[in-house]
Order: structure tokens, then C-alpha cells, then sequence
């Protein structure tokens, strides 16, 4: 079938813009190196991946991820005090940091002359970092209060969390990224000391170097700081936790005080290499992702009963996760019809498959979402590490070719095999 051409310059350039630079290596200490070397613009980001997040937090301390991640902003052995962020600044670049489920990522972008100061900064605090009781203290405040606001006071946050921790019985996934707040009150420094120390190590690290760099220059100077700091003291192994099998549709209403009612339907999907999670992939672009989806169609334009609609997948997760349908409602009194219509659309799916058309254009849609993802150095990095974390980066090459190779009669299956009661959490948010 004629593509259109974006999927055919897409798929001509793809596989030489993303790996004909791209060179790694592995230390004697298991930390391993991504090079891409890009001369585009002289510019370089850096990011430092730990494999530490929700999924790794002992039960009873979530947000232990999120609250070191503030924590490694507050001084290491030879850069002490609130500095690290003022010495990237002082050199025009900036930094920052995110917590994920699966993962927590520190980066910097600066001219590529700077990369030393990347390198040094880092690797102090992989290594050296102070844990000030007084820092602890303040940072703890700093998150409970980013708690409240973000989802304490924010009704559209705390029924996306409120379904996630019903949909999950016993997975990490349950748990916020930000944790619950007497999960936080109950952190004490002994824990993130303890935390830091078994996961913020070589061998569960990697690093994602990326522009305007020379390699063989670029390693010299990595070994040099990286190389000699110490292994984790016991090898940080990811628990494999099975979600056990949910019987029956589960449902949790909300009411708070709001001026836009939601619903939040939630089904329970596998994540990427299971090549479902590419079906499913397509399945949402045509639902629900975009003014001409199937669902905003028919929800917004046909209907006028919600502002919004969309849905989405997270195949690049570690473990399964979720695939949402999220609609936000003009009157809290048609949820039910909305949910009706929801369904039916759920069904029609189910019974028969998507328009060659639609298959295109869906396939177009997430090529060119590949493409876009990499359009800045930043972006190319941080694509690659999202595979990294998965297995390996190499991976993003067949992950495209099996997307491309997904037909229509794959989408209708998972469609009948995902979308059933057994499967779904249904949240409901109303207006106190």
C-alpha cells in the first residue's frame, strides 16, 4: 500500500540520523557510556540515568525516589552547600531532574566546550554525597508541600492517582511517583542514606553523552572521574513482581471540589518487547489521540458532552502499566451516557478492524512522533536512554519495524483480548 511521504522519508533517514554515531562503552565498575556524536549545533546534554524508581522503593516509603532526587541538588563532598545548579548557570547552561516508575534522570545542557564541568559535578555526587540532616529536613517540607499542591488540590491528579493505586492490588506501579504523604513523613535519613547507597552506583547507572562531542576525548575524560568510583556494596537486582489476575471491573468515584467532572477508564496492557503493546499503540492513536479520533468524533464534535478526550499507552514502561481513555465532562449528570458511548466505541473496535485508512495514518502518526522525539539533541538522548532502561537502546530499530508491520486484524485482537471487565478500573470524578 502507497505510504504517505513523511513514513517514506521517515523510514529513509530514521535508522542513520539515530545510530550511525552512536558508540557505548561499559567501565571496569559496570557503569556504561552512550556516546552520540552530533555536530549539528555546538552544543552537549548530559544525563546521568539511575535505574532507581517507584518500582524499586521498599514498601512503606514511597516518594523515597523523588525525595533523593531532591536531596542530590543539595551538595556532595567537594561541591557542598546548594551549588550544583548555580555552577551550571554561571557556564549558561541549565539543569535539571525527573523521577519516574521505572527510572530517575539527572541532566545538563551546555556549550560543548562545558562537558568537563558535567563530568566532574556528576561524578561527585554519584560518589560523595552529603546527606545534611538540616537539608533533609527542608526538602521533606519542599515535597509535602509539593504533595498538596499537586495532587491534594488538584482533583484531575488525585483521580488519575486514585484509579492507578485501585487498578494495581499489589504492583509498585500502585504507588505516586511524589509517594503518599505518611509514606514521605515516615522517611528518615537512615533510609535515603540506605537508598542512595544500593541503587546510586556504577553498575546501576548509565550515562547518555550527546552533541557536539569528540568520543575518543569524551571517554578519556568520563574514565578518568567515572572509572574509580566504588560498586554498589550488594548488587541491586529488580524484583520481578507479578500483578495477580483481577476478577471483575473495579470502580472508585471521587468527589472534590471542581468545575470539570472526569472519567477515567482504565485497562491493564503489557509494555514493550510483548509486540501487543505495538498494537496497542495504534489502537490509541485511533481512538482517541488527535481532533480526528474516533472518540473525540464523536464525544466533542458529534455529541458535545466533554471538552476533551484522549487516550494513551505506556509501551516503553518496564512492566505493563495502563491503558487510560480520560474524558473530561461539560455536565457531571451525562457521565453515565459518556461512559455509555465510551464503551460502545470500546465494542465496535472489538468487532471489527480499523480502516486500512485509519491503519495508515495511525502508522504515520507515531513515525513521525519518532521523528519529532529526536529533532533536538536532548530528545535523541533521551529516547535512547528510555530504551536503555527497557534492555537495551539497540532495541528502537526493531521496536519501529514491528510497529510498521502491525495490521489491522492485530489491533481488533487486542482490542477483544485487553478490553474486557477483568480487566478495567473505572474512576469517576464529581463535584462536591
Amino acid at each position: 500500500m502507497r505510504k504517505t511521504a513523511l513514513a517514506f522519508i521517515f523510514i529513509l533517514i530514521f535508522p542513520v540520523m539515530a545510530f550511525s554515531e552512536i558508540k557505548e562503552e561499559t567501565l571496569k565498575n559496570g557503569l556504561k557510556i552512550i556516546f552520540i556524536e552530533e555536530h549539528s549545533v555546538p552544543l552537549t546534554t548530559f544525563q546521568v540515568w539511575y535505574k532507581a524508581g517507584v518500582i524499586d522503593e521498599p514498601e512503606g516509603k514511597s516518594g523515597i525516589s523523588h525525595l533523593l532526587e531532591h536531596l542530590m541538588f543539595r551538595g556532595s563532598k567537594n561541591y557542598p552547600g546548594n551549588v550544583f545548579s548555580k555552577i551550571i548557570q554561571s557556564h549558561g547552561g541549565i539543569d535539571n531532574a525527573f523521577t519516574t516508575k521505572d527510572y530517575t534522570v539527572y541532566f545538563q545542557k551546555l556549550s560543548s566546550q562545558k562537558i568537563d564541568i558535567s563530568i566532574e559535578l556528576e561524578s561527585d555526587r554519584m560518589a560523595n554525597l552529603l546527606f545534611l540532616p538540616e537539608d533533609f529536613e527542608l526538602e521533606k517540607k519542599i515535597v509535602l508541600e509539593e504533595r498538596r499542591q499537586r495532587y491534594e488540590d488538584d482533583p484531575e491528579s488525585l483521580i488519575i492517582e486514585e484509579v492507578i493505586s485501585t487498578a494495581f492490588k499489589i504492583h509498585p506501579y500502585r504507588k505516586p511517583v511524589i509517594g503518599w504523604t505518611e509514606d514521605i513523613q515516615s522517611i528518615t535519613l537512615e533510609d535515603v542514606k540506605n537508598y542512595y547507597s544500593e541503587y546510586y552506583c556504577p553498575q546501576n547507572a548509565f550515562i547518555v553523552v550527546a552533541g557536539d562531542i569528540k568520543i575518543n576525548e569524551a571517554r578519556k575524560k568520563i574514565k578518568e572521574k567515572f572509572e574509580k568510583i566504588s560498586v554498589c556494596k550488594s548488587n541491586p537486582k529488580r524484583k520481578v513482581i507479578y500483578e495477580p489476575i483481577q476478577h471483575g471491573e473495579k470502580r472508585v468515584i471521587l468527589k472534590k471540589k471542581t468545575h470539570l467532572p472526569m472519567i477515567v477508564m482504565s485497562y491493564r496492557v503489557p509494555a514493550y518487547p510483548n509486540r501487543d503493546s505495538l498494537s496497542l499503540e495504534i489502537l490509541s492513536t485511533i481512538a482517541g489521540e488527535g481532533k480526528s479520533s474516533r472518540l473525540y468524533r464523536k464525544l466533542v464534535i458529534e455529541k458535545a458532552l466533554v471538552v476533551d478526550v484522549s487516550t494513551s499507552n505506556s509501551p516503553l514502561s518496564r512492566d505493563g502499566f495502563l491503558f487510560f481513555i480520560v474524558a473530561s465532562l461539560k455536565d457531571a449528570e451525562k457521565a453515565d451516557e459518556v461512559e455509555r458511548i465510551i464503551r460502545e466505541e470500546l465494542e465496535k473496535l472489538k468487532n471489527e478492524p480499523p480502516s486500512e485508512k485509519e491503519l495508515e495514518k495511525a502508522k504515520n502518526q507515531i513515525e513521525a512522533s519518532f521523528l519529532f522525539n529526536q529533532d533536538s539533541i536532548f530528545g535523541r538522548a533521551l529516547f535512547i536512554g528510555k530504551f536503555e532502561i527497557l534492555g537495551d537502546w539497540k532495541m528502537i530499530d526493531a521496536y519501529r519495524k514491528e510497529i510498521m508491520n502491525i495490521n489491522a486484524g492485530d489491533v481488533q485482537e487486542v482490542a477483544k483480548k485487553y478490553f474486557v471487565s477483568d480487566n478495567l478500573t473505572v474512576g469517576i470524578l464529581l463535584p462536591k
